[in-house]
């Protein structure tokens, strides 16, 4: 597609949150599928949190802060369509409340949220996609669709193969490289070639990677949703463990969750006699996670939550159970608009000196 199509005035300008690298894929389908123009704000920084606070609820959750503080940096980039995907418990309401705001402060958009097309059925989702392109080549749309949901699945898998390898490599720097090439070309594509390209480059780079790896420590990261993927939500928490010599593992993601789901009934089925009751979005995801990082000898586990969210709240006295149970330990981080790298590292290494010293007795 050609640059100067993509400035045209006609055009929607669309912009989503930033979250955790999927804004990649939704920038295709809006692109490639829509031939709309995407408005990929700054990464969230501290300033980022600090304008979304400044214009939130003292007691939501910091998913809520810097999901605002995106969108108002989105308007100051120019966007004009604000998309707000859906999702449980108090995200469900997220985008009401968040449009109320916005249109408090004196910005003037549209606003989709997907909240109102939630119903399962086909022609509903085509609503949306008639709010973002009023005309729409469907087939064209179908098409960019199935190839973002293949764009989601890479950033998934390399994501992973990043965090169990990275902080083994004997060139430092090597993995991290890779991937930021692999970003870019992301930011790039244009077709389902460019993806695939992408992903066959980083690939490579990986597998070219010499590593050193001897019985590493093996760290299970669970918790609630938005906080455990997004590096900036979460401090970096992956990075600085895999920093430490950790091979760091992380179920919870957007194809593990939601594309190949395998469903609350089955994994209630395997958690039954822990939990009887579903307790929000994540629970019996990071129950079930949780006790098979177990299963799998796992040297620790890491519960990752936003202050204030009740569901994972809830998970905790489960979490407890389990580490009993298996004799595995269980570090629980909260974060707020008030967490520090300082405090954040600080527990991290006295939670690894334990790991080590414990595999050390236990060899």
């Amino acid at each position: 597609m050609a640059k100067e199509d993509l400035t045209n005035s006609n055009k929607k300008k669309i912009a989503f949150p930033i979250a955790a690298r999927y804004n990649y894929a939704v920038k295709y389908f809006v692109e490639a599928g829509l031939e709309q123009q995407y408005i990929m704000q700054p990464r969230m920084t501290r300033k980022t949190l600090d304008i979304g606070s400044q214009y939130s609820p003292d007691t939501v959750c910091t998913p809520f802060k810097t999901t605002l503080g995106s969108l108002i940096e989105a308007l100051e980039c120019g966007a004009d369509t604000l998309l707000m995907f859906f999702g449980y418990c108090r995200l469900g309401y997220y985008g009401e409340l968040q449009e109320q705001i916005l249109r408090d402060l004196g910005y003037e958009f549209d606003f989709i949220n997907m909240a109102e097309y939630t119903t399962g059925k086909s022609r509903d989702y085509l609503k949306v996609v008639k709010r973002m392109c009023p005309k729409p080549h469907v087939a064209k749309a179908t098409v960019a669709g199935m190839e973002m949901i293949k764009m989601v699945e890479y950033i998934d898998e390399v994501e992973e193969l990043y965090y169990q390898n990275c902080g083994f490599e004997l060139t430092k720097g090597a993995y991290r490289k890779a991937l930021n090439q692999f970003y870019n070309d992301l930011d790039r594509v244009a077709s389902r070639g460019d993806i695939e390209a992408a992903h066959q480059r980083v690939k490579s780079a990986f597998h070219e990677i010499p590593l050193k790896k001897e019985e590493p420590l093996r760290v299970g990261l669970i918790g609630e949703y938005f906080t455990v993927q997004d590096d900036f939500s979460n401090l970096e928490l992956e990075q600085k463990l895999a920093d430490m010599g950790v091979e760091v593992h992380r179920w919870m993601n957007l194809s593990h969750r939601n594309l190949h789901y395998s469903g609350e009934k089955n994994l209630n089925v395997r958690i039954r006699d822990l939990c009887r009751y579903e307790m929000g979005p994540t629970s019996t995801a990071n129950i079930w996670c949780a006790r098979d990082y177990a299963e799998r000898g796992f040297d620790g586990i890491i519960h990752v939550k936003s202050a204030g969210c009740t569901p994972e709240i809830d998970v905790m006295p489960v979490l407890q159970n389990i580490g009993a149970d298996y004799k595995i330990p269980i570090l629980y981080l909260t974060y707020d608009s008030q967490a520090s790298d300082t405090g954040l590292m600080t527990r991290l290494e006295a939670f690894y000196d334990m790991l080590s010293m414990r595999k050390k007795v236990i060899r």
